[in-house]
């Protein structure tokens, strides 16, 4: 077992919450983290995460300014993806790239793109997935519970609102850590 793993599951016991995983997690694959309404919600993920990985690899996607120097050192080792919001290709495109650069790629994506209360969740995590040909997993956390896990994986089928509307019903039962602001 990896420190990085010793230490998140022993934080994790000491705020009282618990991981769980009940899929195989691929070396390709969209993580789609929901319910997001606190920036608590990256810690308790990257704990959850950290805690339940055999190799710990995880990335999110970052402005591209925070990876230069002094921040480079702490955010690149932690599985952050330079986002250049200026270039011409969308972030979709950018992040097709950096699948087919990558011998391991997991990134995780929060759908609703912001902490506030947003029905109209962003798409991009679907579309990675389909333009990338890897698999979404569905990962939860519940503040109500004290749970963050990982128990589905979920293969578009290509009927984008069918897909969209399964992936917002299997969130809909966990509990934010501000449940006003979590809308399905």
């Amino acid at each position: 077992m990896r420190v990085a793993q010793r230490i998140s599951r022993f934080i994790l016991k000491c705020i009282g919450w618990k991981a769980n995983l009940n899929v195989e997690i691929p070396k390709k694959c969209v993580l789609v983290v929901a319910p997001h309404t606190s920036n608590w919600d990256f810690i308790v993920g990257e704990l959850m995460y950290q805690s339940i990985s055999a190799d710990g690899n995880v990335n999110f996607l970052i402005k591209k300014e925070w990876l230069k120097f002094p921040f480079k050192y702490i955010i690149g080792p932690l599985g952050g993806v330079a986002v250049d919001r200026g270039h011409s290709n969308s972030l979709v495109n950018q992040m097709v790239a950096e699948y087919e650069k990558r011998d391991v790629m997991r990134l995780a994506i929060t759908p609703e793109g912001t902490r506030k209360a947003n029905s109209k969740w962003k798409r991009g995590f679907y579309h990675i997935s389909r333009m990338a040909n890897v698999p979404i997993l569905l990962v939860y956390l519940d503040y109500g519970k004290k749970e963050a896990g990982i128990e589905k994986v979920f293969v578009p089928t290509g009927d984008e609102e069918a897909d969209i509307q399964f992936v917002k019903d299997y969130f809909a039962n966990f509990t934010a850590k501000y449940p006003d602001k979590f809308v399905v």
